[in-house]
């Protein structure tokens, strides 16, 4: 248990900062039937709107500003991007989603020129702390239990709330919500703000462990977080996070089976393991599609004639 306690903390916190790109993606989908792809660079962004405000002005004006610049832009993408194409057919808007993340990533490589941007360390949630003989960050503890948190929150707003209510109106019918009187692009942009917020969070606490940031690093948490939303049932909020934590454990133990199976005597050197760590997120993803479309949490469509 001591060799294989550090995978474990790790693949919790990694899988609690992919949950909450995850609801995002889910939440999305779950109201515009639209997979947003732009939002993993959204993620991005927002950690390098981090790295220009730390070096400028204090950190605690620099995360709330970060977080509103983040909520800001996934509000912008939403209006200029999808908003035109409301009535469009599904595949125009879906190209539009690949058209913006494309375009943020050139901006951002334009403005960094690609070079490599350290994450500032924050203090407290970088300390290094010692558990059960096994040193980490304090982030990799407080990851899984704000994720818990914000996903309570959140289920509750759209439980317990106007605007939740509408959201799950609008995910169940979009044309009768619309002659009920619900006002549609209110709670599509709402939606999106309460994904960029979530991703500004998520992009807090993954940087702080994996401090660099290229106009790339988006893309693989965004789509791992993308099959965590399809694993638990995509449209699903429990499900994305269930999912996430899942596939955050097993990418974690997969990097450290080499060391685990060494340590133990089973192998006599290492075989690589880590190098499939990627890949299997993506086997994931095919066998879920193949044996479970809709998803471990996911509800069967029926379509009627």
């Amino acid at each position: 248990m001591k060799i294989l306690l550090p995978y474990i903390l790790s693949g919790v916190s990694v899988g609690g900062q992919y949950a909450l790109i995850a609801i995002g993606y889910t939440m999305v989908y779950g109201i515009l039937r639209l997979i947003n792809f732009a939002h993993g660079d959204v993620f991005m962004v927002a950690g390098l709107v981090m790295v220009y405000l730390a070096a400028s002005t204090p950190l605690y004006i620099a995360i709330p500003a970060t977080i509103l610049i983040t909520v800001a832009l996934g509000f912008t993408i939403e209006r200029v991007a999808y908003k035109p194409l409301r009535t469009a057919p599904r595949m125009s808007v879906m190209i539009s989603a690949i058209g913006v993340s494309y375009l943020i990533q050139n901006l951002t490589l334009y403005i960094t020129g690609g070079l490599n941007k350290n994450y500032p360390e924050i203090p407290w949630i970088s300390d290094k702390i010692t558990i059960f003989g096994t040193t980490t960050t304090r982030v990799t503890l407080i990851t899984p239990f704000l994720t818990v948190a914000l996903c309570l929150i959140l289920v509750w707003i759209i439980n317990h709330t106007k605007i939740g209510m509408a959201m799950r109106a609008v995910s169940k019918d979009f044309e009768t919500s619309q002659l009920m009187g619900i006002r549609i692009n209110s709670v599509i942009s709402a939606t999106f703000v309460i994904g960029s917020f979530l991703a500004a969070v998520g992009s807090v606490l993954f940087f702080t462990n994996y401090p660099g940031i290229v106009p790339t690093s988006g893309s693989m948490p965004g789509l791992k977080a993308f099959v965590a939303a399809v694993f638990g049932g995509i449209g699903s909020i429990p499900g994305a996070v269930i999912g996430a934590f899942i596939i955050g454990i097993c990418e974690s133990l997969i990097k450290g089976l080499d060391t685990i199976l060494v340590t133990q005597g089973v192998m006599a050197s290492p075989f690589g393991f880590a190098t499939f760590s990627d890949a299997f997120t993506f086997v994931l993803l095919i066998v879920i599609l193949v044996f479970k479309p809709t998803g471990l949490f996911g509800e069967k469509q029926t379509d009627k004639v």
